[in-house]
């Protein structure tokens, strides 16, 4: 089998806790919490969990917009955490990112041909003012805008279509990855539909592999061939899209999928409710760090952290008992 385009191993990202006087360290934010995955060239993973779990961490940290605590990032067989800035500015024409927010994302100082066109500059894929302004419309007509758009400013677009501007900006060096960062969680239900059909089309016409973050389940669903789970900084579950959703392996996924809303009011799923809060980044329980919540734990499960293990083909848990 052929090497994967993204590895990603026991990845891992503190932030310091500074307090007193002097400023100084007194913990640590574990964001991220040994991470592994990978992702195939032209594949989506979606990567999902609730807010604060350490989704976005883990999509800059490969991106190093964030520089990890440890781990390994390997990208197209080159050690992306070793590369010096001259060479990391070069693997950015293949790896790029479509951000969560659209109305802070884009400049509002610059046209969206100076948006869309920053990275043809730097990475000298423009070489007359004709082939600059040729790519710049044919990028805002692939993304479903017009090209005379080129020379109107951020505010004059609404939400959903400054969210194609910066899928315009991630596509213009033509990626082999992107880090789509929660791209639709900030737009209207029927605009989300609009952007994630756009997202598959471009997969399709370009090959493109992505890094799907979300929280929305239903989403992920849609775009996703395969899903990792993740919780308080770890990975607690991967598998295929379809096989995650029709049988969830691992209790945080099954409670977390007992809150999507099914369509058909005749099927009816017994909704999982689970007790108690999110304990804090800062303060994680010893051995699973879900063992506070998890309505089937042991004493085993608050001493030893699980592995991921494979429990069928393509689907790995991390859970003493499952």
């Amino acid at each position: 089998m052929s090497e994967p385009l993204l590895r990603v191993k026991d990845l891992t990202k503190a932030f310091p806790i500074r307090g007193g006087l002097l400023q100084r360290q007194v913990g640590s934010i574990h964001a991220v919490d040994g991470v592994d995955f990978q992702i195939d060239a032209g594949e989506t993973l979606g990567l999902v969990g609730e807010s604060g779990c350490g989704k976005s961490t883990t999509g800059r940290c490969v991106l190093r917009l964030i520089e990890p605590s440890s781990g390994e990032v390997t990208f197209d067989g080159k050690n992306v955490l070793a590369l010096s800035g001259d060479e990391m500015r070069a693997l950015r024409r293949d790896i790029q990112i479509i951000f969560q927010d659209p109305y802070a994302s884009l400049n509002p100082r610059m046209t969206v041909a100076a948006i869309i066109g920053e990275a043809l500059i730097i990475h000298g894929l423009a070489k007359t003012k004709q082939q600059f302004d040729e790519r710049i419309a044919e990028l805002l007509e692939i993304v479903g805008l017009k090209a005379d758009h080129m020379s109107r400013y951020p505010h004059e677009f609404s939400g959903g279509q400054r969210q194609r501007i910066g899928i315009a900006r991630a596509l213009a060096v033509e990626p082999k990855l992107i880090v789509c960062d929660e791209p639709v969680s900030a737009l209207d239900v029927s605009i989300q539909a609009q952007v994630i059909n756009l997202l598959e089309d471009l997969q399709q016409r370009f090959a493109i592999a992505y890094l799907f973050i979300a929280h929305d389940l239903s989403v992920v669903e849609h775009i996703s061939r395969r899903v990792a789970v993740m919780y308080l900084g770890r990975i607690v579950e991967t598998a295929p899209s379809r096989a995650l959703y029709a049988a969830p392996k691992h209790p945080y996924t099954e409670a977390l999928l007992s809150a999507v809303p099914i369509p058909d009011p005749k099927v009816k799923r017994q909704r999982i409710r689970l007790a108690g809060e999110v304990p804090s980044p800062a303060n994680p329980p010893s051995g699973c760090h879900f063992h506070t919540r998890c309505p089937i734990a042991e004493a085993r499960c608050s001493q030893e952290a699980p592995k991921l293990k494979q429990s069928a083909d393509g689907h790995w848990v991390a859970c003493h008992l499952r």
